[in-house]
């Protein structure tokens, strides 16, 4: 007996008949958030009543926090109230960075972040995403670096996979879904090079 050939996905504008979402379908795959599920249940409380608590502004207890929670954290960090830090073991802050109001990391994939680096109010770092050309939606990741002495201005948005290089600085509101070049700033959605930064000698 003949075997039935098998079923193939075709290629097709999404705006076409044939294409339909099905995120019943969806799966993370063999994603592994690196944590049994009692850590990542103690960490969501920890997270919400003492970093994103806008009531503490206690850095130094945020820090401690992080740390017991296996979050590499530099000398001389400022973490200001109402941040929210998805899984804090894969998490790395350098020296002397400033994390502002309202930042979400949302490192499902590690974040590294190199000393002096500024990230401002309402900065969102993303290191999900979905493949849009699969109808399941299907998960997709990669990890962010943000090089020595960059800035992520406020409101601005990094994609999954990206690095920011040094000294770089990605403009308030914008959308960045490719590596930021060093010594650049990047500005608009989606973000594009805007011009060379120009610093004072120390």
């Amino acid at each position: 007996m003949a075997l039935a050939p098998e079923k193939t996905s075709a290629i097709v504008e999404a705006d076409s008949p044939e294409a339909k979402v099905e995120l019943a379908r969806f799966s993370t795959g063999d994603y592994n958030p690196g944590r049994p599920f009692w850590v990542r249940a103690i960490w969501f409380l920890v997270n919400a009543y003492v970093l994103q608590n806008p009531a503490n502004p206690s850095s130094a207890i945020k820090k401690v926090v992080l740390r017991a929670f296996g979050a590499n954290i530099g000398k001389g960090v400022f973490l200001k109230p109402g941040i929210n830090i998805k899984h804090p073991w894969l998490l790395e802050i350098g020296d002397d960075c400033w994390i502002g109001e309202g930042v979400w990391l949302d490192n499902l994939e590690p974040i590294t972040i190199g000393a002096n680096v500024c990230i401002s109010q309402g900065a969102y770092l993303c290191t999900g995403n979905h493949d849009w050309s699969d109808p399941a939606m299907s998960y997709t990741s990669g990890g962010i670096v943000v090089e020595e002495g960059a800035w992520i201005c406020a409101r601005a948005t990094v994609m999954s996979g990206v690095t920011v290089g040094r000294n770089a600085i990605v403009g308030a509101g914008a959308l960045l879904a490719r590596d930021a070049e060093a010594g650049w700033i990047y500005t608009g959605n989606p973000a594009q090079k805007l011009k060379k930064r120009k610093m004072r000698t120390p």
